[in-house]
């Protein structure tokens, strides 16, 4: 064991002889590495065997001890107390760089630890680890740094680091010649780009360019540490401003990874491109640099994570209009609709409706080409696919929002069934797919000279039809938000207005809508509402910012406010409508 070998070379004569004590610590440790796998040496007398070598004056007794403890945390990382670990960060401080290189050791085993992460930090383990690094010995730096990686993963423990002065000599070692002490201080400067506060304290420390530099190494651990590094700090606005500053082959080098690498370094290239593709300047750029033809192939991966990442990026890419055109002619249309019912990633389907909506309201083009890939009909699988979240549903419903606006796109939606569907979700629990299925409604009510028998069939049917739902929110009686109340006015004032001769005498023959918008146009039976739903206005002027533009342009002004006053505005503006309906039921009658 290291403790014998130690203990024979002790003898030298300019070392002086083993004491009793020192002696009869040797022998037990002897003994007891013989048996290590069923002895706990981080507490008791073994623990007190050990503390006696480190405190030793005989250089190899601290030696073995360091070596002890190394050996001992390679295969037992159990949480220690403080008094097993003050032993080891005695030897750290040792003037030996051999002693200075076994406590390291143990520190870094130890670490693996979360209680001994903390701990190590809170007794004062960063300074001697902090000189360490500072040392020319490669062991030294080696595990010093691998200590200090480990440690970065405790959240308590990054702001101590941040502070100690620790991220210079990091930073300088990640450009060191040997490739596991810079894999150890890329890692130490990864771990510690999990917050805003510590991403510009390593702006500050000057990490961003060496960061950017690791991505032209070999090494694909370091590529991966790189990229993952700068794709945490392209989250911040100001970590975007300065890599367009002062790194200009940046997207460069990560298309070259995202065309050719490992796996987890493409996912995190492209993760790379979609914080940066948060920028105008960039979401133009990486499109001119060829992005485009890179994402492709990855969009139509087995592998879920590179197709989430390549949809979340082309999701921001999509967001520019002058975009728009590369994107239509790349041929990723169809991938992209195809994608839109992709199985078992609820990730791929927000993100690529996402794409889509932003394609079609930049697009002033034809839109034929949406229609073809199948579109509509992968968002009705979805929606008609009972184990579909809320969470899609709200995005695929909010897309449609979007569609039903183009002159070219709603009537292929009333084709394809939309209004049959989108009736049962005026009662959905999640508000925002609420508001967006009534908005939908709506719009198409506007069409109605055009759609009159659709939407008649739709009148009682299914769930009750659109009679159930214009009813159920013109009911006086019911605690009804008053921006979903005054959608559903305005969608009584557009069947009246357009809708076939059947269509407005099954509105005007029904029992109660007629009669609760009169009662809403005299204000009276809303004396209490306002009381009541002021609060809840507010939060639904909020909800309904996607409500259609048609609806939105005559429900608010251009100078429309929140708080009280926009309260106020809706409760007006809603008994205007319902006097507009009103105005418009009387003349025909007469």
């Amino acid at each position: 064991t290291c403790c014998r070998v130690h203990d024979d070379s002790a003898h030298r004569e300019d070392e002086p002889l083993l004491g009793d004590k020192e002696r009869q610590a040797v022998n037990m440790l002897v003994e007891l590495f013989e048996r290590r796998s069923t002895v706990s040496f981080y507490e008791g007398e073994p623990l007190k065997a050990l503390s006696t070598l480190v405190y030793s004056d005989i250089y190899h007794l601290q030696l073995s001890a360091a070596t002890a403890f190394s050996e001992i945390s390679e295969i037992d990382t159990r949480p220690v107390s403080r008094e097993a670990l003050e032993p080891i960060l005695y030897l750290l401080q040792s003037p030996h760089i051999d002693v200075q290189h076994g406590a390291s050791a143990a520190l870094g085993n130890l670490a693996v630890n979360m209680d001994n992460k903390l701990l190590i930090v809170r007794m004062g383990g960063l300074e001697p680890l902090i000189r360490q690094m500072l040392s020319p010995n490669i062991d030294a730096q080696i595990n010093s740094v691998g200590c200090i990686t480990n440690l970065a993963t405790a959240e308590e423990n990054k702001m101590r680091i941040a502070k100690s002065g620790a991220l210079l000599p990091l930073t300088r070692l990640a450009r060191s010649r040997d490739i596991r002490v810079q894999r150890n201080a890329a890692g130490a400067l990864l771990n510690m780009t999990h917050s805003a506060e510590h991403r510009q304290q390593l702006i500050s420390a000057g990490s961003v360019p060496v960061l950017v530099e690791l991505l032209g190494t070999d090494d694909q651990e370091l590529q991966y540490y790189a990229t993952t590094a700068l794709s945490n700090i392209a989250v911040d606005e100001s970590g975007r401003r300065l890599l367009w500053e002062t790194q200009p082959t940046l997207v460069d080098a990560l298309i070259r990874f995202v065309d050719a690498s490992t796996i987890k370094v493409q996912c995190q290239a492209i993760l790379t491109l979609r914080n940066l593709a948060s920028d105008d300047q960039y979401q133009i750029q990486i499109v001119e640099k060829g992005g485009l033809d890179s994402l492709l192939p990855l969009l139509q991966s087995a592998y879920d994570p590179l197709v989430i990442s390549a949809a979340a990026c082309l999701r921001n890419l999509s967001i520019h209009p002058d975009n728009e055109e590369h994107i239509l002619s790349s041929g990723i249309l169809p991938c992209l609709v195809g994608l839109v019912s992709h199985p078992g990633s609820e990730e791929v389907q927000c993100h690529v409706i996402s794409a889509l909506r932003n394609l079609v309201a930049n697009n002033d083009a034809d839109k034929m080409p949406f229609v073809e890939a199948g579109l509509f009909e992968h968002i009705k699988e979805v929606l008609l696919d009972p184990h579909t979240s809320d969470v899609v549903m709200s995005e695929m419903v909010a897309a449609l929002s979007v569609f039903v606006l183009d002159e070219s796109l709603w009537s292929h939606m009333v084709d394809c069934g939309f209004l049959e569907l989108l009736i049962p979700l005026t009662r959905a629990e999640a508000i925002e797919l609420q508001y967006n299925a009534c908005a939908i409604i709506s719009s198409l009510a506007s069409k109605a000279s055009e759609i009159g028998d659709r939407l008649e069939q739709v009148w009682d049917k299914p769930d009750g039809g659109l009679q159930s739902y214009l009813a159920s929110f013109l009911a006086i009686d019911e605690g009804m938000d008053p921006l979903l109340r005054s959608v559903a006015i305005w969608t009584v004032l557009m069947l009246l207005e357009g809708g076939t001769p059947q269509l407005v005498r099954l509105v005007t023959g029904h029992p109660s809508i007629v009669k609760n918008i009169e009662k809403i146009a005299e204000m009276g039976a809303l004396s209490e509402e306002k009381a009541r739903h002021s609060a809840y206005a507010s939060a639904g002027s909020a909800a309904g910012l996607r409500v259609s533009r048609a609806f939105e342009s005559d429900l608010y002004g251009d100078d429309a406010e929140n708080g009280d006053d926009a309260d106020e505005d809706i409760y007006n503006r809603m008994e205007n409508l319902a006097q507009d309906v009103m105005a418009l039921v009387h003349n025909l009658e007469y």
